[in-house]
């Protein structure tokens, strides 16, 4: 179980979101490696290696840790006073920002 505290509607959704994400990545490499295999194109496959080589060396040196149960959780708890003190935008507001 990712969070070990939970008694809100928000923490039961992000522990299921959680689940179905884990769950769509395994998928959806899966899928990926089938399509690969599937392959006729020398040329496709050429400039699969050499975006997965780039992306790799972007990555280089920079360590993805998960995050502890602890630190979700923490998130979670600040998530959900931000909201009940109004302290958030809306999708409508993210989107004319970025416009």
């Amino acid at each position: 179980m990712i969070i070990q505290t939970c008694n809100s509607n928000f923490c039961i959704f992000a522990k299921e979101l959680l689940k179905i994400n884990m769950m769509n990545l395994e998928t959806r490499k899966i899928e990926f490696v089938k399509e690969f295999l599937n392959l006729q194109s020398e040329e496709i496959v050429s400039r699969l290696e050499k975006f997965l080589n780039k992306e790799k060396k972007s990555l280089n040196g920079k360590i993805l840790n998960p995050m502890t149960t602890e630190d979700l959780n923490k998130r979670i708890e600040q998530s959900e006073f931000d909201f009940s003190n109004k302290r958030f935008k809306n999708s409508e507001e993210l989107i004319s920002k970025y416009e």
